[in-house]
């Protein structure tokens, strides 16, 4: 098989943007919302790249009263919104759960804590909008893909129950999500992709506490939400070990948790949808999503 690059492989997701999203065609476009609408907290600037927002997609029978924040990867260098993002969403609209995804600043201009807060802040947004799109306050769950699977496992170990005495009613939310999804994420820095994205989070040569403190499978504890994990055997950019380690420690503290391991398929797939073997794992995102009643 010809090796690709991890740089060739973030090239070819730039390229996907200007292939139609798999159900784009019969959905009307989705709205967006900043996240702060006055302006981030440690934001440089005023231009979109400083403006973190979420995008709405709503199922056409909203069945499950369930929602899901989706954090693209990218490297956080870029955001890969459509094999990512807007077929993830389409796909949970599908499972009549409402979706929303996120898009959050990134490196090397912006470095963490930056991209936790704007993900934190999507989990309080949504629970802040429940009733407006008919979803329970603890039925919100995150999903990421690569780094984006970072930043939601980052929410999913860092989070805390709201600020009850805020003047903004979105910071008296929790930024807990009550269940996690992590497709080939990263987890720590293992693999040369996971090491990029590390570096586009903290910038080079980062203090070790620093990526301590984003290693995530360093702080699971009992209070993780339920997580699912998918991963390929033969992932060489982020290593399968980032899911195993992810893995290991939530069964040590005890949380449910599930992992599948593909024997094939590399990585930054999204849902393969065109792919006749890779194309079989959502369905058992669905029937753990079952099993934990929120679907």
């Amino acid at each position: 098989m010809t090796h690709v690059s991890f740089f060739q492989r973030i090239l070819a997701v730039a390229l996907l943007a200007f292939v139609p999203a798999l159900w784009a065609q019969e959905k009307p476009p989705a709205p967006t919302f900043l996240l702060w609408p006055d302006g981030a907290p440690l934001a440089q600037g005023s231009t979109p790249a400083d403006q973190p927002r979420i995008t709405v997609f709503l199922p056409a029978k909203q069945s499950t009263r369930t929602a899901v924040v989706i954090c693209p990867g990218g490297g956080y260098a870029m955001l890969a919104t459509d094999h990512e993002g807007h077929q993830v969403a389409r796909w949970l609209n599908n499972l009549g759960i409402a979706a929303f995804m996120l898009e959050y600043r990134l490196g090397t201009k912006y470095h963490h804590p930056a991209e936790m807060m704007d993900a934190q802040r999507a989990v309080r947004w949504v629970r802040a909008h429940a009733a407006e799109y008919r979803v329970e306050p603890q039925r919100i769950g995150i999903m990421g893909l690569s780094a984006g699977g970072h930043l939601a496992s980052t929410v999913a170990t860092h989070f805390d129950a709201g600020d009850a005495a805020a003047k903004d009613p979105i910071d008296r939310m929790s930024s807990r999500p009550d269940f996690a999804i992590l497709i080939y994420p990263v987890i720590a820095p293992l693999g040369n992709a996971s090491v990029f994205s590390f570096e586009q989070l903290l910038g080079k040569n980062a203090d070790p506490k620093l990526v301590e403190e984003v290693t995530n499978d360093l702080h699971v504890t009992s209070q993780t939400p339920p997580t699912f994990l998918v991963h390929s055997d033969d992932d060489d950019a982020v290593l399968p070990e980032n899911s195993v380690r992810f893995y290991l420690a939530l069964r040590k503290a005890h949380v449910p948790a599930e992992m599948l391991i593909l024997p094939t398929g590399g990585h930054g797939y999204g849902l393969a949808p065109f792919d006749p073997v890779l194309s079989g794992y959502p369905r058992h995102i669905e029937d753990w999503l079952r099993l934990r009643g929120v679907l």
